[in-house]
């Protein structure tokens, strides 16, 4: 196999083989401690412009399926990937093709063969940082390979659920008659979630991230969901006015991951960029509230301000600080008193991950359930 190589911003090159599509790949440097899932991880829209270092040390066991894309058009979403040991043979009985073969269908340039265990401990002592990987034609001096990282933008102030937003409005039904109707606006959601919602009779437009609270209006909805997505919520200025006006109107809302942060900035939240996320599906979170402990899949560069608890004044009534990580303290989860809008950090569609999470859409349900009750039965 041919030399590929894995330039970090701060000057260090990672020399390994080809994998994948060849050719030049930039984007943000970051590692994920998932040990399965891989192909949830590469369609998961809140990967885009970044190059997930895999820290398990074999990859590609089970191949590549049409069943567990988490995009839609089965689009892979990551930068690059690096990987140590790419898997030789595929041995899995929905398998249709090999990772490695759908990396270079889809032009996803990556490398294998490098010590990933060394990469990680770069990221955590350094912090997430601008990279890029390069292969065949792509290859020149490290100085040059270096020049080209660093000229790409950083992930801070980056706006980008745009770039990964549906472009027309589309409809998720159940299987039977639906109880209630959402709208999802899609800030990059992965496909499992307008699914879980449909499991519980719910019908779900999913709507562009650009769309007004006139669209949701004009759809007659019961409730409002805001989804996970990757860049700078700092930029998300428009989505953080549309739940301001959803939270004005009273409308039930549930964010995760970016939703989370948009609904806290809307709340009157800082956000902040971290020195290296949390990117897997092993991480604790403490529910403030009752002290229980849920481990949850996470995928996030940024976060919420705040502390486990944390109760403050917002315009739309007390809020608090829901959740918190385990591991960290990190904000996982931020909340109306009143019961109005509840959102988390973390992906509680887990696809791929732990299901500890999944009573979060009944919840929502709960909500939607409370509305139409105080409504005398009227949506």
């Amino acid at each position: 196999m041919s030399t590929a190589l894995l330039v970090l911003e701060n000057g260090q090159v990672f020399t390994g083989a080809e994998f994948g599509a060849v050719g030049e790949t930039l984007g943000e440097a970051v590692f994920c401690t998932a040990m399965t899932g891989y192909q949830e991880t590469l369609t998961d829209p809140s990967y885009h412009r970044q190059i997930v270092v895999a820290t398990a040390p074999q990859i590609g066991n089970t191949g590549w399926n049409d069943e567990d894309d988490e995009s839609r058009g089965d689009k892979i979403w990551v930068a690059g990937y690096a990987v140590r040991n790419p898997t030789r043979r595929v041995s899995n009985w929905r398998a249709t093709t090999s990772l490695q073969d759908e990396l270079d269908r889809q032009g996803i340039v990556g490398i294998a063969g490098i010590d990933t265990r060394a990469v990680v401990r770069v990221l955590r002592e350094h912090g997430s940082m601008r990279a890029g990987v390069f292969s065949g034609a792509a290859l020149a001096s490290h100085d040059e390979l270096l020049a080209r990282v660093r000229n790409q933008p950083e992930m801070a102030g980056a706006d980008l659920a745009g770039e990964v937003s549906t472009d027309d409005t589309y409809l998720v039904e159940p299987a039977g008659e639906p109880k209630y109707t959402v709208a999802a606006i899609d800030l990059g959601i992965k496909t499992n979630t307008p699914r879980m919602f449909a499991q519980r009779g719910l019908r779900v437009h999913v709507l562009p991230s650009s769309s007004s609270f006139a669209d949701i209006t004009a759809l007659g909805v019961d409730g409002v969901f805001l989804s996970n997505g990757p860049g700078d919520p700092a930029t998300a200025d428009a989505a953080v006015n549309l739940t301001r006006d959803v939270l004005g109107d009273g409308l039930p809302l549930f964010g995760i991951c970016f939703g989370n942060q948009i609904l806290g900035r809307a709340l009157g939240r800082g956000t902040y960029k971290m020195k290296f996320g949390h990117r897997g599906i092993n991480i604790p979170v403490v529910d403030a509230a009752t002290g229980k402990i849920s481990i949850t899949a996470q995928n996030h560069g940024f976060a919420l301000e705040g502390e486990a608890g944390e109760e403050f004044d917002t315009d739309f009534g007390r809020g608090r600080v829901s959740h918190v990580c385990a591991n960290d303290g990190v904000v996982e989860g931020v909340e109306l008193l009143d019961g109005q809008a509840f959102s988390v950090q973390y992906h509680p569609e887990a696809a791929a991950g732990p299901h500890d999470a999944a009573y979060l859409f009944d919840r929502f349900v709960d909500l939607l359930d409370a509305r139409h009750s105080k409504n005398g039965g009227n949506a």
